[in-house]
């Protein structure tokens, strides 16, 4: 399954949430992939070293190159045997990734609110600002290019009403692939 959305926009928390209620679940980030390699040219690394052997049913101990150069402790990992692999992430529902997939989910977010989500959990300072503009000049042309959301068998509100985080999560059927 594709968890995907914008960046901030709750997907990380879906996720979580989603592999909590289902037995014999992985989630794997593409920010973990992407890691100091490419915002988001990293389809193939995901292909090769994580959507394939899950998909022969084989456990998965990647550790990507820029882990290594930067001494990055730890690996992506995905046990074996799974009923379910959850990849999140802003391009886990891109065009390419489709023949993987069996589902996707599209987070829908406020754009305030997850800009202020997002500055927050990269430090909230200056860098951590500098960082989201730069992210953004680049993750809006690519999701207006793949546009996601119209690939989603589910969309979730990832920025529910004030009162309700943590509570529900508000669902709405999209249109069928």
């Amino acid at each position: 399954m594709a968890v995907d959305g914008r960046s901030g926009g709750g997907k990380t928390t879906v996720a979580e949430r989603l592999a909590a209620a289902i037995d014999a679940c992985a989630v794997v980030h593409t920010d973990d992939i992407s890691w100091h390699h490419s915002f988001f040219d990293w389809t193939d690394l995901l292909i090769e070293h994580v959507l394939r052997p899950v998909g022969r049913g084989e456990a998965v101990d990647y550790r990507p190159d820029a882990w290594q150069e930067r001494d990055r402790e730890g690996s992506i990992s995905v046990p074996a045997p799974l009923q379910w692999l959850i990849v999140e992430g802003v391009g886990a529902a891109r065009r390419e990734l489709v023949p993987y997939v069996d589902a996707v989910l599209w987070v829908q977010s406020d754009d305030a609110i997850a800009r202020e989500r997002g500055i927050a959990r990269d430090g909230g300072d200056e860098e951590a600002t500098r960082f989201w503009d730069e992210w953004m000049a680049a993750e809006e042309p690519f999701l207006e290019d793949h546009r996601p959301w119209d690939r989603a068998d589910l969309v979730v509100n990832g920025t529910p009403p004030a009162g309700t985080e943590g509570q529900t999560i508000v669902v709405s059927t999209a249109a069928k692939r």
